[in-house]
């Protein structure tokens, strides 16, 4: 009998240990989640080892049954599934203070490197990092935290950390004011003192409430508490003189032709997002400078948004769709293209015009130039097959977006954080521009209906396994690395893409040609290269170089409004070409 005593105390361990592990997960009774991303595995089992049950789509909703470390059990199809709960979101139940969002509200980020939680606590893994000055939308709120929507996917951030704008209240001031902020670099104390702490800028355009003012300080309410600025650098509205709409200075109004629209507190991918307006919306056009409107996007708070996202029209009387495009050139890509009596496919050709011609653009009819012909007339170029030089918009194919449509297609910026990448000559910083390209990008693919998901949204570090590992997340359609090349030749000139998998080899050369066609760079060609984040990329994956950072003159290129704008242009007609074909 005394021997049987150590076995009998062995099965009670494993006993209690089976208690206590089945304790470890998070009952959801009553729960519901909604799908994030389109074609996710439901497996067997909390592992990506599990044999795959089936496949759900976005916004597919199950019942959740309870919550296993990062992985969810829901009810699939009459059985036990299991799904990764960082492509989940909404997760709804009476036993959690989780509460829905206003809608439109988002949230700014008020520090660097905030940590993306996959829960409402401190306990649960991180799955990215984002920077200050950033804007998400809110889905939700639960006690301290607040769930976002961010380029690794939903996920928590502490409330302290964030302001919010839109539908849901900034601040707890009862304040009928805001004011304007007309100075950059303005400090923000915490006492009406210029001997006082600084806690913070503000920069011109920006929005603040307005708590009280006494002489020549004015105390306003930032990032959650009080702080005070000089009053001659803050125009105050009062709540009677917000409520009068205002005139467009230049008698124009814009209608938003993206379906989700950053305004920042300046005119430059540089400024800092402040809110975000959608499609359909329209606003007077107070001011224009370069490719940038300025618009009162809520009533009192004023921003910048790219003009190209924007559809202009006259107040008054004639309802053309003409832009102004002064000081821009159309050099024509190919020989023999036409150019027309009136905006259309259907109207009579008066010119033919060959590669490398120049015209002057009057104006912008649609996505049709209206140009100075050589005898002093006028006509009409399609916009898709010319390449512009100057502030006028690029074009892109009539019909492209509806081959981008609900494609999910994951940007990766190259370089950042403590990884510059290269510099150049004149001193650009290779991960400041790639970020640049990659939101002007981003914003012309949602603008057709892609998912687009960047791995990096501000200026951050991120490992090139955690690069690839988002591509395989979102089960991406397309993966682009976007990058600027160097050499010690500063002659060196051009532009070449890469792939590594045959499978990828398409992708490539479909966005190549397209890139060479828009920016009229020399070509490099399309060809393999031993890159990690093609190389171990399952998805169609392609890295491009937009040319040398390291020669003067192509640099000074690069970094200019029309180049970017242009290259985008062809990465996004490359993109429609590949999944038309």
């Amino acid at each position: 009998m005394k021997k049987r005593k150590p076995l009998i105390l062995v099965i009670c361990l494993i006993l209690l240990a089976g208690i206590t592990q089945e304790g470890t997960q998070v009952k959801a009774e009553n729960s519901t989640v909604t799908i994030t991303t389109n074609n996710l595995n439901v497996r067997q089992g909390p592992g990506l080892s599990y044999p795959i049950l089936g496949q759900a789509q976005k916004g597919d909703q199950f019942n959740a049954l309870s919550r296993e470390g990062d992985w969810i059990k829901i009810n699939f199809q009459g059985q036990s599934g299991y799904v990764a709960s960082w492509l989940i979101s909404d997760m709804t139940t009476s036993q959690t203070g989780e509460k829905a969002a206003s809608t439109n509200s988002q949230a700014i980020i008020t520090t660097d490197g905030l940590r993306v939680r996959k829960g409402p606590g401190t306990s649960y893994g991180v799955l990215g990092t984002i920077q200050k000055g950033t804007a998400y939308k809110v889905k939700s709120t639960e006690g301290s935290w607040v769930k976002i929507q961010t380029p690794y996917g939903d996920g928590w951030v502490a409330n302290e950390f964030v302001q919010y704008s839109g539908s849901q209240e900034q601040n707890s001031s009862s304040s009928s004011q805001t004011g304007e902020i007309t100075a950059n670099s303005l400090n923000v104390r915490n006492k009406p003192s210029l001997t006082s702490d600084i806690i913070g800028k503000l920069n011109s355009g920006e929005t603040v409430a307005v708590i009280s003012q006494n002489d020549s300080w004015t105390e306003i309410s930032f990032s959650g508490k009080a702080g005070w600025i000089s009053s001659q650098y803050i125009a105050v509205q009062s709540s009677q003189s917000k409520s009068k709409p205002k005139q467009s200075a230049s008698g124009k109004s814009g209608t938003v032709t993206a379906t989700s629209l950053t305004v920042r507190n300046k005119g430059s991918l540089n400024g800092k997002p402040i809110g975000s307006v959608t499609k359909g919306q329209t606003f007077p056009i107070l001011e224009q400078t370069d490719n940038w409107a300025k618009i009162e996007y809520r009533t009192g708070s004023y921003g910048w948004v790219a003009s190209w996202f924007i559809d202009m029209t006259a107040e008054k009387n004639s309802g053309s769709s003409q832009q102004s495009v002064n000081g821009s050139s159309a050099i024509i890509l190919h020989n023999g293209s036409n150019i027309r009596k009136k905006a259309s496919t259907q109207s009579s050709v008066i010119h033919r015009a060959n590669k490398g011609d120049s015209f002057e653009i009057i104006s912008l009819n649609d996505d049709w130039y209206e140009v100075r012909l050589p005898n002093g007339g006028t006509g009409f170029v399609a916009g898709w097959i010319v390449k512009v030089e100057g502030s006028a918009p690029a074009v892109t194919k009539p019909g492209a977006e509806q081959h981008l449509r609900n494609k999910t297609i994951v940007l990766d910026p190259g370089h950042g954080g403590r990884d510059n990448g290269t510099t150049g000559a004149r001193g650009t910083r290779e991960k400041d521009i790639t970020i640049r390209t990659a939101q002007l990008l981003a914003d012309k693919l949602r603008s057709a209906g892609a998912n687009v998901i960047l791995t990096r949204s501000g200026d951050t570090y991120l490992p090139l396994p955690s690069r690839v590992g988002i591509s395989h997340y979102h089960n991406a359609d397309a993966f682009i690395s976007i990058h600027y090349d160097s050499t010690p030749d500063r002659t060196a000139r051009g532009a070449t893409t890469y792939y590594y998998h045959p499978f990828q080899q398409e992708l490539a050369a479909n966005i190549h040609s397209n890139v060479i066609a828009m920016t009229n760079l020399r070509d490099r060609g399309y060809r393999a290269g031993d890159y990690h984040v093609i190389r171990e990329n399952k998805r169609n994956a392609v890295l491009i170089e937009l040319g040398y950072l390291s020669n003067p003159a192509e640099e000074a290129l690069i970094a200019s409004a029309q180049y970017q704008q242009s290259a985008t242009a062809g990465i996004y007609q490359g993109l429609a070409r590949y999944f038309k074909n």
